[in-house]
Parts: structure tokens; C-alpha cells; sequence
């Protein structure tokens, strides 16, 4: 095969990953209630039952970040509040963490409770968990990051 016959088949590979890559990336994913009340998702629409299409966004947090939060105010203190969902893994590490340790905090579903949903808007969450200690904000979870917040809003 000569430079140019490889040329052509690169290309062409390439060109494929791009197009096949674009399908995926537009797929649809869709969200309904049955008649119990679950809630349900699926890339395909159920036959006679009304949807709702969902936004896709990918958790792009790669470490917790920690950041003063203005949105307790003057009522900060060293209380743990966190923003949840039902189906996020960080966020159940994260509560399995705060039980072992005894850490008392409050818990916000952003998909099933009004003030979770509120609150994260006023937040500008991108995702989940986010964890208020004070006045400090933690998105994502690390159990060493969060002891470190947390022993320095400690009050002796």
C-alpha cells in the first residue's frame, strides 16, 4: 500500500468515526410516568403514553472543586447540606460516607423535591452532588477534600 492508498483509507476511517460519532451524540432519550407514578427513561418512545425528551449533559466535574458560596449567606455555618439525585453513585458514596463518620447533614433531591430543584438552580449546578459546608461549596465528592472543609468550619 503506497502513501497515497493510506491516505485515502485514514480518511475515510476517519470520516466514519466523525458521522457514526454525530449519530450517537444526537440520540434522544426520553422520560414518562407510569400509572403508579415511577418515573421512567429510554432512548425509545412508548407506545400511547405521553413524554417528555430529556437534556443530556455528561458530569464533566473530572476532581471536587471547592469554592466560597454565597447562597447561605449570613447563615453560614458549618452545616452540610447536599444536592442529590436518586440515581448518582458519587452521591450515594458520599451519604454512605457522611453515616459511617456520624457527619449529620441535610439531603436535597434536585429531581423530586421543590426546594432541591430550586436550590440548584440558584446554584447553577451542572451536576450532582453538590455539597455546601458553610459558606464553602464542593462539587463532586472526595472524602479527604471534604474533611478538609469540614475540620476548618468546625467552631471549638
Amino acid at each position: 500500500m503506497n502513501f497515497t492508498q493510506w491516505l485515502k483509507t485514514a480518511g475515510i476511517t476517519v470520516l466514519l468515526g466523525v458521522v457514526l460519532g454525530s449519530l450517537v451524540a444526537q440520540a434522544e432519550i426520553y422520560t414518562w410516568k407510569d400509572a403508579s407514578g415511577k418515573v421512567h427513561f429510554s432512548d425509545s418512545k412508548p407506545a400511547n403514553t405521553p413524554v417528555e425528551s430529556v437534556e443530556v449533559r455528561v458530569n464533566t466535574i473530572v476532581a471536587p472543586s471547592i469554592s466560597d458560596s454565597d447562597f447561605l449567606g449570613a447563615r453560614a455555618s458549618a452545616q452540610v447540606v447536599m444536592y442529590s439525585a436518586e440515581w448518582c453513585g458519587v452521591c450515594k458514596q458520599a451519604r454512605r460516607y457522611f453515616q459511617q463518620q456520624g457527619i449529620g447533614f441535610r439531603e436535597y433531591d434536585i429531581e423530586n423535591s421543590r426546594k432541591g430543584r430550586t436550590d440548584y438552580e440558584r446554584l447553577n449546578g451542572r451536576g450532582v452532588p453538590i455539597i455546601l459546608v458553610g459558606a464553602k461549596r464542593m462539587d463532586g465528592f472526595s472524602a479527604g477534600r471534604f474533611q478538609a472543609i469540614y475540620a476548618g468550619q468546625q467552631r471549638p
